[in-house]
């Protein structure tokens, strides 16, 4: 433009402008760090029926009559549920599911005997089992998970979830490992082939280490020592984590699982980062086939994975075989990657021929052959080592640790900071801001939810059971309890109000305007009846005179 020109004639020497183009960009989703719960945040997958109540609380059922797999104890005979007989014999399945009537206070106690400890105040079972053979967990696990407060997923893992992040590079300090530890994970040298001997050097990151949340940190060690109980306490077997602290898990295997896969990656643990993400190479996001574009996986101790996942506990459902370690990958292999990871360029500067070519915007394939891709590395032996980079920063996690839109708490608070930012930003239309919020996030949750009311179900206050229609008796048939709605009018309502007042604020085009009188309008002749009108005493004496 006009001002570049100007100020190289008075230059005399070509300045090139920082950037040709600028770009807008909204937070598509905000970080994640947090255990892996399923509904009603179960300890044990073992069927308490109705008579667990609410909570489905083990430790508060007495007899239950629940449907569990068919086995029979290869040494006496007996039928039973559970995968240990009485008498102590190995039990197999019988091909069939029936109807058990279990004593369930009787087993909790005799859990409590075995394993030697003091009962939780809650220990949390589920409703009732989905896989094809029905087999439930031991109840000694979910004492042990409740003791050390931990939740178990559908496959019998505990795990906990993070945004991903890539890195290819840190520093010891970063990752909180002192150097000598990191000697013994084969960090010997620093990324320039000097020997490692200061916590301030920059090392390699090797593609399977990862570098989990402290948060991820303190729930694995307590998963760890969830784990050691399980091998001492119920299989009689040596402690092998032995930790008190979640550096103590450095050096630890875990493996990383994407929601949609069916695959596991095996990892190591060599640090831990003070943020709400999970720091690795992008060959172990790409094994998770993971562009990591705000995704977040689970991270599972891999020995929790070997010891407690079983495919008998899986729901015979549609997806039930998703997000769950059927296979683990002990290697990764660039060659079998998602080709995202192998466009990663690992110059440690690029050539001057690079942002001339850019002026001319050509296209990507056009300027790959003046840089030094990974794809061009594969099968010369330099695809895991020996990566460049363009820039240094002071602390990879210097930044902050958690975002305005989780410490902000309600929408309005939301909506206010942001359109706040929008009129101090001169770039930013703040019109067009809140005509977007309106059009994209408030409209479609307005519409949703009125949908939702349309087709709601109705719910028992005491059993939780739902139903479709009102029954006849227009109470529960199971426990004979009051039947809420699960959707109402408020929930409706709830985005309209600052909806308009932010269509008012800003003036927003006509169409919105009249899009939001529409549903309005649709709101109160399904909730307002016009022969119903509602009055004061003062209005009705005044009537009345």
């Amino acid at each position: 433009g006009e001002p570049m020109d100007a100020v190289q004639k008075m230059a005399g020497i070509p300045i090139m402008p920082k950037s040709l183009h600028r770009i807008g960009a909204r937070m598509g989703r905000p970080e994640k760090a947090a255990e892996r719960k399923m509904k009603a945040s179960p300890h044990v997958l073992f069927p308490v029926g109705m008579a667990g109540g609410r909570e489905r609380l083990v430790n508060g059922a007495q007899n239950v009559t629940v449907e569990m797999g068919e086995r029979k104890c290869e040494r006496c005979g007996k039928r039973t549920y559970k995968a240990k007989c009485e008498c102590g014999g190995h039990t197999s399945f019988t091909g069939k599911t029936d109807t058990f009537t279990v004593a369930v206070e009787n087993e909790v106690r005799n859990a409590e005997i075995k394993l030697n400890v003091h009962l939780p105040e809650k220990i949390k079972g589920v409703i009732g089992l989905f896989s094809k053979n029905k087999t439930p967990e031991c109840i000694e696990k979910g004492i042990l998970r409740a003791i050390h407060g931990l939740y178990v997923f559908k496959d019998g893992t505990s795990r906990f979830d993070m945004t991903n992040m890539p890195l290819t590079h840190f520093k010891p300090y970063e990752i909180g490992t002192d150097v000598e530890t990191l000697k013994t994970l084969g960090y010997t040298h620093d990324y320039t082939g000097n020997p490692l001997e200061r916590d301030d050097q920059i090392c390699e990151l090797k593609p399977q280490d990862v570098i989990p949340s402290k948060k991820c940190g303190e729930y694995l060690a307590k998963v760890a020592q969830f784990i050691d109980d399980l091998l001492v306490k119920l299989y009689g077997l040596p402690a092998y984590y032995h930790v008190e602290k979640p550096e103590d898990l450095t050096g630890h295997l875990v493996a990383g699982l994407s929601p949609h896969t069916s695959a596991a990656v095996t990892g190591r643990i060599i640090g831990f980062i003070d943020a709400s993400v999970c720091c690795a190479h992008p060959f172990f996001h790409a094994a998770k086939r993971r562009n990591c574009d705000g995704d977040e996986d689970g991270l599972m101790l891999l020995l929790d994975v070997l010891m407690n996942f079983s495919r008998e506990y899986i729901p015979e459902k549609r997806g039930g075989k998703m997000d769950l370690p059927l296979v683990i990958a002990t290697r990764i292999s660039p060659s079998e990657i998602d080709k995202e990871a192998l466009n990663l360029d690992v110059l440690h500067r690029y050539p001057l021929e690079f942002y001339r070519k850019t002026l001319e915007y050509p296209h990507p394939k056009e300027v790959e052959k003046m840089m030094d891709l990974v794809a061009f590395r594969i099968g010369t032996g330099q695809e895991y080592t020996g990566f460049g980079f363009t820039h240094d920063v002071t602390h990879i996690a210097d930044a902050p640790k958690i975002s305005s839109y989780k410490l902000l708490g309600k929408m309005e608070e939301k909506l206010q900071a942001q359109l706040a930012l929008a009129i101090k930003i001169r770039a930013v239309d703040e019109s067009d801001v809140a005509s977007r919020v309106i059009q994209t996030h408030f409209l479609p949750d307005l519409m949703g939810n009125l949908r939702a009311f349309t087709r709601q179900q109705f719910r028992c206050v005491k059993c939780n059971t739902k139903y479709r229609r009102v029954p006849l008796t227009g109470k529960c048939t199971k426990c004979g309890g009051k039947l809420l709605l699960t959707v109402y009018e408020k929930s409706i309502r709830k985005y309209l109000e600052p909806a308009q007042q932010l269509a008012e604020k800003f003036n927003v085009s006509s169409y919105t305007k009249q899009r939001l009188m529409l549903f309005e309008t649709f709101v109160n002749s399904l909730f307002k009846n016009d022969k119903v009108e509602d009055t004061t005493l003062d209005k009705f004496f005044q009537h009345t005179k």
